[in-house]
């Protein structure tokens, strides 16, 4: 892992694939000491979020560009599956690790992962919906394309 003191505030884009390291804090544990289970999604919106915010040197103008085509976008979780394989503790630090799956018109498909020094602890599959004016709406070509890229770079073989 990378010493996580060094580690950018919202995380690296590294081989394709969002990055954000996390310390547990006492705060984020249930009653026994491990991570409640609704804390580790969390984290995975947070990386969602800072994926979106590093997708290029150039993300201001690509939202800019959604913007115009799609006033007042968002992206809502549309659907999840999550499997929670194993606990984290506090002063644990876990990377949340984002990549995306499958881009189509509307919605983006992510694969996050929150891995604790290699070891796999939770594992999801994060369907997020391109909203705009209460409906869902094809994601805007800047933001497609930017997503599609690192697809690409992640995923040499796409289905």
């Amino acid at each position: 892992m990378t010493d996580p003191r060094f580690i950018p505030f919202d995380g690296e884009i590294r081989g394709g694939r969002h990055v954000l390291v996390v310390r547990v804090y006492y705060e984020d544990t249930d009653f026994t000491g491990v991570v409640y289970h609704a804390n580790f999604l969390r984290f995975m919106e947070r990386g969602r979020t800072n994926y979106l915010r590093l997708l290029g040197a150039g993300h201001r103008a690509l939202f800019e560009a959604a913007e115009q085509e799609a006033p007042g976008f968002a992206f809502v979780v549309r659907s999840m599956s999550v499997d929670f394989l194993k606990p984290a503790r506090m002063d644990d630090v876990v990377e949340i690790v984002t990549e995306p799956l499958e881009v189509k018109g509307a919605s983006v498909t992510v694969g996050q992962r929150v891995v604790r020094a290699g070891e796999l602890l939770v594992e999801a599959q994060v369907r997020v919906a391109f909203v705009s004016g209460g409906r869902a709406r094809p994601i805007p070509k800047p933001l497609r394309l930017a997503m599609r890229a690192d697809q690409v770079t992640t995923n040499p073989d796409p289905k």
